[in-house]
């Protein structure tokens, strides 16, 4: 369809609208799915008027068949009820609307969604998104609940009247939602998210009460599911009753049975609560005395001793024992310094009568020449050459003569 146009050379709006049918009649018939959500049969037309719509997602399609081909499946097919719909795309120039015409309709029976739910299942288990370590632990007592769920439903009564005796000062955020129908997923799903994007939130409650399968499939929509795996808050799933089991009770941080249940499993009992810790503090009171019995009962087997008793007793015993040791040390070592001072003596005399100045006391000379050293050989000296003396007093010069 690409066409040499511009604003001085526009095509007419007729013109536009021919190109179009004619390009969508050359489209195939196509197997479609989706929920009915509105019919019209008007007595005596020929043809019946139908709007498909996506449960997921907010798209809806117009669809048109042959009074016969509706009056097939008249008695098992309604408003709400899902569908498949053989169907070629027809394009109705004079309001430029694109409509499916469709040749046959057929129920989706239950049996089929089971199926589908049940493969749906598999799959989204597959991706780990109902894995047990995904699951986020609810807080002990949340200050602030996110509540989905119908509006003036009995769930949305059973959650707020079961928190509130249970802890009268928790508090609500509430958002009013379609729990079934075509608008109930994408309610629900944007609920929990304005809710997840709330910080003050601390856990968000999915509410509703028991009904039919049909009833219950927008909470088993893989588009929730999936906003649910991404919230960063806790969520508690309370759908239907004990036996009915949503794909969101996979997903959820928590299932509850019945929004009651919810209700017991998120808010705390205040008398539970007080009575919890007077037993607590009972138990802590009598291991304190406990432990305060023991430790008189250790500490006056303690004070018992004998060493406790009469702590000097040991010192005394061992005073004597000291003392004697001492003298006895005293003496030893007394005896060694005696022994050692007479030692001493003997050798200073030794040293004093071998020393070169005890020989020069007797009379003795000792010879040196200029340099220092000592004459030992009379060969180491010559005629004239003068010569020191050192004597015991001191010394004086020599001269040789010979």
């Amino acid at each position: 369809m690409a066409l040499n146009t511009s604003a001085q050379t526009p095509l007419p709006v007729g013109e536009v609208s021919r190109l179009i049918g004619g390009w969508i009649d050359r489209l195939g018939a196509v197997w479609v799915e989706g929920q009915i959500t509105q019919l019209s049969r008007r007595p005596g037309a020929g043809v019946v008027f139908l709007t498909l719509r996506d449960p997921s997602h907010d798209i809806s399609i117009s669809v048109t068949c042959f009074r016969q081909v509706f009056d097939a499946v008249a008695d098992v097919v309604s408003e709400g009820a899902r569908v498949v719909v053989h169907a070629k795309p027809e394009w109705y120039a004079p309001r430029g609307q694109l409509s499916l015409r469709a040749t046959e309709i057929r129920p989706v029976g239950i049996g089929e969604l089971l199926a589908r739910l049940e493969q749906l299942k598999k799959s989204l288990a597959a991706e780990g998104l109902f894995a047990s370590e995904r699951k986020k632990a609810l807080p002990f007592l949340p200050q602030l609940i996110g509540l989905v769920c119908g509006r003036a439903s009995a769930a949305e009564r059973d959650v707020l009247e079961n928190a509130r005796h249970r802890w009268p000062a928790v508090r609500f955020e509430v958002r009013n939602v379609a729990v079934q129908g075509v608008h109930a997923v994408p309610q629900v799903v944007q609920a929990v998210k304005e809710l997840d994007e709330l910080g003050e939130v601390d856990v968000i409650i999915v509410a509703r009460g028991g009904g039919s399968v049909e009833d219950l499939l927008p909470f088993s929509d893989e588009q929730l599911v999936r906003a649910v795996a991404e919230c960063r808050t806790p969520v508690v799933s309370a759908i239907g009753h004990e036996p009915d089991n949503p794909l969101l009770d996979h997903v959820a941080d928590l299932r509850a049975s019945t929004p009651t249940d919810a209700a017991k499993k998120v808010v705390p009992d205040v008398g539970e609560e007080y009575e919890r810790v007077r037993l607590l503090r009972d138990r802590a009171r009598r291991c304190v005395e406990a432990l305060v019995e023991r430790e008189e009962r250790g500490l006056a087997h303690a004070l018992a001793r004998p060493s406790i008793e009469d702590p000097h007793r040991m010192i005394d015993e061992r005073a004597d024992h000291v003392a004697s040791l001492t003298d006895r040390s005293r003496r030893t070592l007394r005896h060694l310094l005696d022994r050692a001072d007479s030692e001493l003596t003997h050798t200073h005399a030794r040293v004093v009568a071998l020393s070169p100045a005890a020989t020069l006391k007797r009379g003795y000379a000792v010879l040196q020449k200029e340099d220092g050293h000592a004459v030992r050989d009379p060969a180491e000296v010559t005629a004239q050459e003068t010569l020191r003396a050192r004597v015991s007093e001191g010394e004086f010069s020599v001269r040789v003569d010979a």
